[in-house]
């Protein structure tokens, strides 16, 4: 997953957590004392600046009553853009061996980015 992508996930969950707690006519204070953590935390998080544990979002689902499934959900469907599901309809199309050849293809694509993201970190270090 590229990290656009995923700053972009990020501040989904983000919004959907400022979502519920508007929802709930609760304050940013207020919500960070009922799930343990700091306000500044929970700014943060609904910003989009700070990505959430996997123990405060259950603490999340706990307090508004929600599955995982339920909150996801419709992150899922705000994710999925026209052109992601044209793409996943023309893989579909594909007969098997093809789409064994994308994926490999993908997987490759995926190796050179971290081979590259790699070398710029080393070249931003040896800067430092």
């Amino acid at each position: 997953m590229s990290s656009p992508q995923k700053v972009r996930q990020i501040q989904l969950v983000g919004r959907k957590i400022r979502q519920l707690r508007k929802e709930h006519k609760l304050t940013q204070v207020e919500l960070s004392q009922r799930l343990g953590i700091q306000q500044s935390d929970l700014s943060r998080m609904e910003q989009g600046e700070y990505r959430v544990s996997l123990d405060t979002l259950f603490r999340i689902l706990a307090e508004f009553q929600l599955s995982i499934g339920e909150f996801f959900d419709e992150l899922a469907q705000e994710t999925i853009t026209p052109r992601d599901q044209r793409l996943v309809e023309q893989f579909k199309a594909l007969p098997t061996d093809a789409q064994r050849e994308v994926e490999d293809f993908i997987a490759f694509k995926q190796a050179q980015d971290r081979r590259r993201d790699e070398n710029l970190g080393e070249m931003e270090g040896d800067e430092a």
